[in-house]
């Protein structure tokens, strides 16, 4: 990103300049649906993000400029002045989010863009209460922690976008760091970084550049599923609340009792919380080889038992098997976007030029590709 760009349409619309400041996009290398269950996830900060100059202007106003837009805004900050473009509600939010905590701003100037692939998976909206969080937070002092920084960002996007999302992504923007994934555990939301530095791989995200509209409904009955499981372990084990807290025993138990679709599902959650723990262990000896094959092990059970992929998906991940790639699967909630791959060095440019020929040739589609680097969280540029 040209931060050069940032900081001359600030003194273009506001004169002088302001301090810069950054928060990045992030993947999430195993562990998909495990969250809203209890379970991990293990996300990690990259190396495309959202950057702001912002500056306070003496007033009770916020004059914001979106670059990659070419739209501006100004608002109040008072619960009535919530204004009307989509964009502006994450800054708003922001700091709507920070007086309800008792922590008021006032007024500033901004000018904003980034280079996180809007639709790609890697929360480019996250990135944005991230950079505004940790910026506000930083120039006015406000004391706030890095992790309620994210927690502000989270109840952003329910309190003002409309969109009931986990913590992960405002998570990892905030408290990334280089060479580290963050396994956080959903339950407790405690969280320790696991070193990730593979020599000698690339990480390689392939967008289908589809969004299946299922989605939504599909989701819900995912979760739906889930909870029937669970109320149906609990009549034996009380002391299970969510699909974390069982076992595959567990769930064999109750096998005659739940409808079958409900148990693969459960199945595949159970699984998946021990994948990732298994992954974190593999990291942890540089055993890059097991983490990929569990990758593929992960994409299976999404398609499978899951059934949370589509055909895009699949083949892509099919192309990337045949092709060599150490680990590939489909990233997020599925239905479409992005697979993660972990691509040996030397086969980087050939599974690329295959995979997007072949994908073209197969859905006249052109898949994009993002080349990823695991970076620090939200941080002052200048």
């Amino acid at each position: 990103m040209d931060v050069k760009k940032i900081r001359e349409k600030f003194a273009e619309l506001y004169g002088g300049a302001g301090a810069v400041y950054t928060s990045p996009g992030r993947v999430n290398l195993i562990g998909e649906h495990t969250d809203y269950n209890g379970g991990f996830v293990l996300p990690g900060a990259i190396d495309k993000a959202m950057y702001c100059e912002i500056k306070p202007n003496g007033t009770g106003r916020v004059r914001a400029y979106a670059l990659d837009l070419g739209e501006s805004a100004e608002f109040g900050l008072e619960e009535a002045d919530k204004p009307a473009q989509q964009w502006t509600c994450y800054i708003f939010g922001v700091c709507r989010e920070m007086a309800k905590r008792g922590k008021p701003v006032q007024g500033f100037d901004t000018v904003f863009a980034g280079d996180v692939p809007l639709g790609a998976g890697m929360s480019s909206s996250a990135a944005l209460e991230s950079c505004f969080g940790f910026a506000l937070n930083d120039i006015y002092g406000l004391g706030f922690e890095r992790f309620e920084i994210a927690l502000i960002g989270q109840a952003t996007e329910h309190n003002y976008v409309g969109v009931m999302c986990g913590i992960m992504d405002q998570f990892a923007s905030c408290l990334g760091k280089e060479e580290h994934l963050m396994r956080l555990d959903c339950r407790s939301l405690e969280f320790e970084y696991v070193p990730f530095n593979p020599e000698g791989y690339r990480l390689v995200l392939l967008n289908t550049m589809v969004t299946h509209n299922l989605a939504g409904g599909e989701y819900n009955q995912r979760r739906a599923s889930c909870e029937q499981v669970v109320a149906a372990i609990a009549m034996r084990h009380p002391q299970v609340r969510l699909l974390r807290d069982a076992n595959l025993h567990m769930l064999e138990e109750v096998r005659a009792e739940v409808d079958a679709t409900d148990y693969m599902r459960a199945e595949f959650v159970i699984e998946e919380i021990q994948r990732l723990l298994d992954a974190c262990t593999a990291m942890e000896r540089d055993d890059y080889e097991t983490v990929g094959r569990l990758m593929y092990e992960t994409h299976a059970g999404l398609s499978k038992k899951y059934a949370v992929s589509c055909p895009e998906l699949d083949f892509l991940n099919d192309v990337a098997r045949e092709s060599g790639v150490t680990g590939s699967r489909v990233m997020g909630g599925g239905f479409g976007g992005c697979t993660i791959n972990l691509v040996r060095d030397e086969l980087h440019d050939a599974f690329v030029a295959r995979a997007t020929a072949a994908y073209k040739a197969k859905f006249g589609i052109d898949a994009k590709v993002y080349d990823v680097v695991i970076r620090d969280g939200a941080r002052k540029l200048a």
